[in-house]
């Protein structure tokens, strides 16, 4: 019987078993998003997932959306990294690097003054976790077609970084309204041109940069993060599913390791069934993602509705989260209140079972 403890292929990567990390953003790199020895304890210590995806990482400097987030632009960074994927091998464990972009997300008290950038003039609502407290969102300056070179750069180079920094894979971030979402949902991408309108020109962006990853990474060790339900960062579609469809009839030509699907809404407003469409439209590994148990992440792979499961919250508190699934040991609770702060307390110190 396949359950959550047995091995899985994941593209070209061999697991040890099917329980992912899902990316946490934890802010614990340096205030020039370099990671620190905090990081290394903290992935480390989770090795025994069947991998981790590590959190949001920058792919261009001055896209800062978070403060204290990690980056892989820098050399420093590249190094830092390093420290992160030796300590996870050392360990028995594969890590997969999440490629991200926060596009009208990033704010200028996190970035020097530099206006964010996005698909069209439509501002997030609500406010931002500055230096400076918090403050609104602001209206992103609109990228022309001629500036979607650069953006193909720097998704190129940071999976460059990526590979030199020992990755086992890179994850590109298409979910949670960062900018490959703000492209692909046209609540947010009013514009017109190569790169808007129909569902074709708006998943444009999406395809050309995982073009350009699988170009440096090669077939198997690339995947993808869609959220199509998640209305978090004000996003919204008027067909989420049929863009969903869409994107995952097309997805299924480019042999990813796996689609790490979001099936839910973190607001719970928009409803509709993800895991079913993915199964009749995607022809490749699917992790599911959002608020499973174990029961239900346990059924849910007997049923052979998901090929894996990634948790977030769970392996925040419980670094040996494999083992107190495996022997039914209770889970230990997250402090909520050191999610975002920038030492160890609430991070790298929760123990193990005994």
């Amino acid at each position: 019987m396949t359950d959550l403890f047995t091995p899985i292929t994941l593209g070209k990567v061999d697991l040890a078993n099917r329980i992912i990390m899902a990316p946490l953003t934890r802010c614990r790199a340096t205030v020039d998003h370099v990671p620190t020895n905090l990081m290394v304890s903290y992935y480390s210590q989770r090795a025994s997932a069947g991998l981790i995806i590590a959190e949001a990482t920058m792919v261009a400097k001055g896209n800062s959306a978070f403060f204290h987030e990690p980056g892989i632009y820098s050399e420093e960074q590249v190094e830092g990294w390093r420290k992160v994927t030796d300590a996870v091998h050392a360990k028995g464990g594969k890590i997969f690097l999440q490629l991200w972009h926060g596009g009208r997300a990033c704010h200028p008290a996190l970035n020097n003054g530099s206006v964010p950038v996005g698909p069209s003039a439509i501002a997030i609502q609500g406010e931002v976790h500055t230096p400076e407290g918090k403050m609104p969102y602001v209206v992103p300056k609109v990228l022309k077609d001629s500036d979607m070179p650069d953006i193909l750069e720097h998704f190129t180079k940071a999976a460059k970084n990526a590979k030199e920094a020992g990755f086992d894979g890179v994850e590109i971030h298409g979910a949670n309204g960062y900018l490959i979402d703000q492209f692909l949902r046209d609540g947010s991408n009013h514009r017109d041109g190569e790169y808007g309108g129909d569902m074709e020109n708006r998943a444009r962006l999406l395809f050309e940069v995982i073009d350009e990853v699988v170009n440096v990474w090669g077939r198997g060790h690339v995947g993808l993060r869609l959220s199509p339900l998640n209305s978090f960062n004000s996003m919204k579609d008027s067909d989420p599913l049929g863009l969903l469809e869409y994107v995952l009839e097309r997805l299924s030509e480019y042999d990813l390791a796996y689609l790490h699907l979001m099936r839910g809404d973190f607001e719970q407003k928009q409803e509709g069934d993800v895991i079913q469409t993915a199964l009749d439209s995607y022809d490749g590994n699917l992790i599911g993602n959002m608020a499973y148990s174990f029961a239900e992440a346990t059924q849910a792979i007997e049923d052979g509705q998901v090929d894996a499961v990634a948790f977030g919250m769970p392996f925040i508190a419980n670094p040996d989260l494999v083992t107190r699934f495996e022997k039914g040991i209770a889970l230990a609770q997250a402090d909520t209140t050191t999610l975002y702060t920038h030492d160890a307390r609430g991070y790298s110190d929760y123990p193990c079972s005994k």
